[in-house]
């Protein structure tokens, strides 16, 4: 089987994407220009809707023990996650690293390669394919595949070499990162204002690591990170607290600044760009680990459907379309809340009025689903149903014919579109509904899992209105329902899983239909 994608960066974004193409049966690359991983953790967790797509995949539960939030803020102004809805909560205190790592012995387990100590210096396109310049251990080569994803960060070599701009918000400050050892310090977990527009920050890490973040605003819009120095760090650190730490040891220490940065086009031809080649934003709350892992979801089932010679013409392109805008509204929404997150006494009237609204769940719950990436709403077509074009909640529980239950969640762990019909009247000619929809959805069964099931009424309610059908596109996302959608059931799955397969017809019920979990019609 020839390369069908190469994959640029060996982040949490380059090797979540790496397992959905490698689901989607795309024979994938990886190459990153370090030799190891770095062990550094610049996040630490991620939001809600990043957690639900490792959970689609069966990969939350990999990661081990974390926490999840229980309250939210949005540029240090708190609300109340209990009084919603749905449950924003996020995961804190987990080390990018262990994401990183958990992410890789998955494609391990897979047999996919990654390929550390390769460093691209060039890249070239055809009408058919694209190559990739290489410069590795062995020195320098070339690599071919039918497209390239650049997921290497916010200096893209990828994104450069493609020729696609990007604008860019220039930085307007500077701050210091560091895991520290053999020191005892105040948590300050969201972060502690200072007087002169100061931060600075200290969450436990556990095992006697702590993570610290200063914000000094006398600091260089751009410090040098290779010239770092802990004395540096523990000078700045006693400056703005009084506290020393200079009996402690760095882990690690990484400093940067708050340019933002968003690439013009996702795509140019055969190169795709994600995570923080397409979308670099100042460091905030891991909304550009959260960004970029959703982006891996949004295109990873597109690409491999694209490669494979199944997609439907312009799926592709939904990408850019889908991921674009919210791309720029998140450095927008990143920008607003480092304002008010680092601005000094004279953003206090506006903290306050925020802080009232914030009061109120259909505010709280705006905010939240900014942060918490739930408030992500895709344009699927006309229709009325609340759920159409967001996020099926995947905790939410069916009961399967003989009695068991299973999650959204779990259904969608191989990648694959999910049709779910309530009604097993095998007898209904309804082709909008029921077995009807499941009958008519045969012709995709070889792309789309057909699943007959009735909502549990617990842990959580039925989704409202009343759904007969839902159609769940491999990303998680709302692609049609019935009823309250504006287009029938044979447009919608054209249009995201391409032309019909007729099966050969079969005797008895709807051929396909499955009640196990995950299983494949």
């Amino acid at each position: 089987m020839e390369t069908g994608v190469i994959i640029v960066g060996a982040g949490p974004v380059g090797l979540m994407l790496a397992g959905e193409l490698h689901l989607g049966g795309v024979k994938v690359t990886v190459y990153d220009k370090l030799a190891a991983p770095s062990g550094e953790s610049r996040a630490l967790g991620f939001n809600r809707r990043a957690a639900e797509s490792l959970d689609q995949r069966g990969l939350l539960s990999r990661i081990g023990e974390f926490r999840w939030g229980p309250m939210g803020h949005f540029g240090g102004v708190r609300f109340d996650l209990g009084m919603l809805a749905d449950n924003h909560s996020g995961v804190l205190g987990l080390s990018q690293a262990r994401t990183e790592e958990m992410l890789a012995h998955r494609l391990a387990e897979l047999g996919v390669p990654v390929r550390r100590g390769h460093e691209v210096t060039g890249v070239h396109q055809t009408p058919d394919a694209v190559t990739v310049d290489l410069d590795g251990p062995d020195g320098p080569r070339q690599d071919s595949a039918r497209y390239l994803v650049g997921c290497d960060g916010p200096r893209s070599t990828v994104r450069t070499a493609a020729g696609i701009d990007a604008r860019v918000w220039p930085a307007t400050r500077g701050m210091y990162t560091a895991e520290i050892t053999g020191v005892s310090l105040r948590p300050r977990p969201i972060g502690e204002r200072l007087p002169g527009g100061h931060m600075v920050v200290c969450t436990p890490l556990g095992e006697g690591r702590l993570r610290i973040v200063i914000h000094d605003k006398s600091l260089p819009p751009h410090p040098d990170p290779d010239a770092l120095t802990f004395t540096q760090v523990a000078d700045a650190w006693q400056r703005l607290t009084g506290e020393s730490i200079h009996h402690g040891q760095a882990q690690w220490m990484w400093a940067c600044d708050n340019t933002a940065g968003l690439a013009e086009d996702y795509r140019r031809g055969r190169v795709l760009l994600a995570g923080d080649a397409a979308h670099e934003m100042p460091p905030l709350a891991a909304w550009g680990l959260s960004a970029g892992l959703q982006d891996a979801a949004n295109l990873g089932w597109k690409l491999a459907a694209t490669v494979n010679g199944r997609a439907p013409e312009g799926l592709l392109d939904t990408y850019h379309a889908e991921r674009h805008p919210i791309g720029q509204q998140l450095i927008r929404n990143a920008r607003a809340a480092s304002l008010l997150y680092l601005g000094d006494a004279d953003m206090d009237p506006l903290r306050a009025v925020l802080g009232e609204l914030a009061e109120h769940p259909d505010a709280a719950a705006h905010l939240a689903g900014i942060v918490s990436g739930l408030g992500i709403r895709y344009d699927m077509g006309p229709g009325e149903h609340p759920l159409l074009g967001r996020r099926m909640p995947p905790d939410q529980v069916l009961v399967l014919p003989d009695g068991s239950r299973t999650r959204i969640a779990d259904l969608l762990h191989t990648a694959r579109g999910v049709l779910i019909t309530t009604d097993t009247d095998t007898d209904t000619t309804d082709t909008g509904a029921g077995a009807g929809a499941a009958r008519l959805a045969q012709d995709w069964a070889d792309r789309v899992d057909i699943v007959t099931a009735a909502w549990a009424p617990d842990p959580a309610p039925a989704p409202a209105p009343a759904l007969q059908a839902v159609l769940v596109r491999p990303d998680g996302y709302v692609a049609w329902t019935s009823p309250g959608s504006g287009r029938d059931l044979t447009d919608a799955l054209t249009h995201w899983f391409g032309h019909p397969h007729p099966a050969p017809a079969a005797a008895g019920p709807p051929a396909g239909t499955t009640h196990r979990t995950g299983a494949r019609a």
